[in-house]
């Protein structure tokens, strides 16, 4: 992929610009051209497996997905289109909807034909793609067709008007459909009732400041950026409605306030969430503030965001040497991608070019950039709402949240836990464990295998703490009366862990782990309560590395620390190693405290990966931390270096905090 060269003047963070995103635009868009099939309908890309919906599908998947860069590109240049793009996609269009049908009842030899859009089908989500980029680029391309190609397209569309999404962001879709349609005079009365439904739905889910969850009552991620937000906003702004504009706009400049905190020095956004193959798509909400006028953001900050988050998967091969996007993170990394998700799933990172619809000339694009959040200061701040508290440190750029109110888990059933969504924490520079030792969580080790979190009950955030409970579970049950009581204080780069265990067999194995940390080589030791892990050469390919330290040591309740290998790694990296505590509950209950860091320091130069074990450093400068019991449970002091000191109360399933 050909790049224009650094403007360091304009951009003395990235050094990207405006001709840096359309480069890489017309890269991705190249690449995925000889896998279209010969009517330009289906893109089959390359991949391990196709989605469960089957290659048909993912085939369209390949075209909307695409289609939407394309029409990001061309919209964004007012029609110019050198590559001849919307000419391939309008046959496309042609061929795909001549004879739609179900994938079962293909007809031999047929190469071009979609899918028919059925309840919670995956066409519905494809059809929301194309009727957005055809509302982009109506000028230059729906309004030229012929009118048989238009009835025949504005049919497959509105099957979406009709049809059940699933009961989470997926109303979305048809309202994207209805926006364009009821624009096209096409059953104008079905789209918008198919807006106002989705509107509706979502409503329901909106918690506030800036807040959704995804369906079900705990999911909190990414989507809330790229979905929730995202299409309301864009439907008000290209309808030109402005009661729509204000109450939507409203809702994603209060998310953008913590959302942009949620992005590291180095470009990255928190790894937590499914679907997160969708990479730089996390760049789109950004964009959708500059677009309409609703963000806190300057605009020199909302570049520096958005190209920091491009150029971060880029220059750690995000791309293959063909130029496509595989599924996973940086390369390929199957135990990331869901079920739904086949090989042209990456393509929704096209939502990450929605800058590309803002002038040349608009501040977004002109104004120097900006410092992030995460590099202007350390901050903790916490997220009432989802129960994050987000933690970023300046010297080192890394962004780490502390999850006590996120799970996706289903509002009348447990299922297992989602490393994505169940770990106690996340960061920019740390993806969770998929296969071996879980990371970032607290276990009871019943008949030796470690509990899960299942649901989490929220117990509130606030100045530098979030704290939550569950009721551990095993085999698929939870064991009676038990439940584990968490609290994180954070400050600085230090975090302090508390878990009041309560109702546990006394002599119940309990197990802690922190930060998983991956690279091309790790050292780890342990010594006393305290274990550390340390990459020697982490992030291969990035053009900046660093070097990661994850420690964690035991203050109170534990007896034994040890550092547990990870040989299949992690997103970030081919190995990995999680630092570990063990103790025991007694009669009562227990409480288990620890104090840990995860930290970046550039890496040396010309060392070669090895891996190593030895003593971890002393820390220096640690918080100080004080525990005594109360009549329902127990009291926590901690001084921190700075000077700051910090009281919590813990009792079963109720936590208080207080700075003194």
């Amino acid at each position: 992929m050909h790049l224009p060269a650094e403007d360091r003047r304009s951009s003395p963070y990235t050094g990207w610009t405006r001709a840096h995103w359309e480069a890489v635009a017309d890269g991705l868009l190249a690449a995925v051209r000889p896998h279209a099939s010969p009517g330009q309908a289906l893109i089959h890309l390359p991949g391990p497996r196709p989605s469960i919906s089957g290659r048909r599908s993912d085939g369209l998947e390949g075209y909307a997905r695409t289609f939407l860069l394309a029409a990001f590109r061309t919209a964004g240049a007012h029609g110019t289109d050198p590559q001849g793009l919307l000419d391939r996609y309008a046959a496309g269009l042609d061929a795909g909807t001549r004879s739609p049908t179900l994938e079962r009842d293909l007809a031999d030899g047929d190469a071009e034909s979609w899918g028919v859009i059925a309840d919670r089908s995956q066409p519905m989500v494809e059809a929301a793609s194309v009727a957005l980029a055809l509302r982009l680029t109506r000028p230059w391309l729906w309004d030229r067709l012929d009118d048989a190609v238009r009835q025949r397209a504005g049919a497959w569309l509105a099957e979406a008007l009709r049809r059940t999404p699933v009961d989470n962001n997926w109303w979305l879709f048809p309202l994207t459909v209805g926006g364009f349609l009821a624009e096209a005079g096409i059953e104008t009365e079905a789209a918008r009732e198919a807006v106002e439904r989705g509107l509706d739905r979502i409503e329901q889910w909106y918690l506030g400041d800036g807040w959704y969850t995804d369906g079900r009552p705990r999911a909190f991620d990414h989507y809330n950026g790229w979905a929730l937000h995202l299409y309301p906003v864009l439907h008000a702004h290209l309808a030109g409605d402005a009661a729509l504009l204000a109450r939507y706009g409203a809702r994603l400049e209060a998310h953008l306030d913590g959302y942009a905190r949620l992005f590291g020095t180095d470009g990255a956004p928190v790894h937590q969430g499914r679907s997160l193959t969708y990479r730089f798509a996390a760049a789109a909400p950004l964009w959708a503030g500059a677009l309409t006028g609703h963000t806190p953001l300057a605009p020199g900050t909302t570049r520096r965001i958005a190209s920091g988050a491009l150029r971060h998967f880029l220059d750690r091969g995000a791309v293959t040497a063909d130029g496509l996007l595989p599924l996973g993170w940086y390369a390929a990394h199957p135990p990331l991608v869901q079920e739904y998700s086949g090989p042209a799933s990456p393509y929704w990172a096209s939502k990450g070019f929605l800058g590309l619809l803002l002038p040349a000339d608009h501040p977004a694009w002109t104004a120097t950039e900006e410092p992030g959040p995460a590099e202007r200061e350390d901050a903790v701040v916490p997220l009432p709402q989802p129960g994050w508290l987000v933690q970023s440190t300046a010297a080192d750029g890394l962004v780490r949240l502390h999850n006590h109110g996120s799970d996706d888990q289903p509002a009348d059933r447990v299922h297992a836990d989602d490393p994505l969504y169940a770990r106690l924490a996340h960061s920019t520079a740390t993806a969770p464990v998929h296969e071996g030792p879980a990371d970032n969580h607290f276990a009871l080790l019943v008949d030796g295998r470690p509990s899960e979190r299942g649901r989490i009950r929220p117990l509130g955030t606030g100045p530098g703490w979030a704290a939550s409970s569950h009721r551990p579970r095993a085999g698929g049950g939870a064991p009676p009366g038990v439940t584990v009581t968490s609290l994180v204080l954070a400050r600085g780069r230090d975090e302090v862990r508390a878990h009041l265990v309560t109702g546990a067999e006394a002599g119940t194995t309990v197990r802690e782990s922190g930060w998983a940390v991956a690279g091309t080589g790790v050292e780890a030791g342990t010594e006393r309560l305290s274990a550390r892990v340390r990459t020697e050469r982490p992030s291969a390919g990035a053009r900046t590395e660093r070097r990661l330290t994850a420690e964690l040591a035991g203050v109170h309740g534990y007896t034994r620390a040890s550092v547990d290998p990870v040989p299949a790694g992690t997103a970030f990296g081919p190995a990995a190693a999680v630092p570990v505590l063990l103790g025991t509950t007694g009669e009562g209950t227990r409480l288990f405290v620890s104090v840990g860091r995860l930290t970046a320091e550039p890496a040396p130069a010309g060392e070669q990966p090895r891996i190593r074990t030895e003593q971890p450093r002393v820390r220096t400068e640690q918080p100080r931390v004080r525990t005594e019991p109360t009549r329902d449970g127990h009291r926590l002091t901690v001084d921190w270096p700075d000077g700051t000191r910090q009281r919590a109360e813990l009792a079963v399933g109720s936590v208080t905090v207080r700075t003194l």
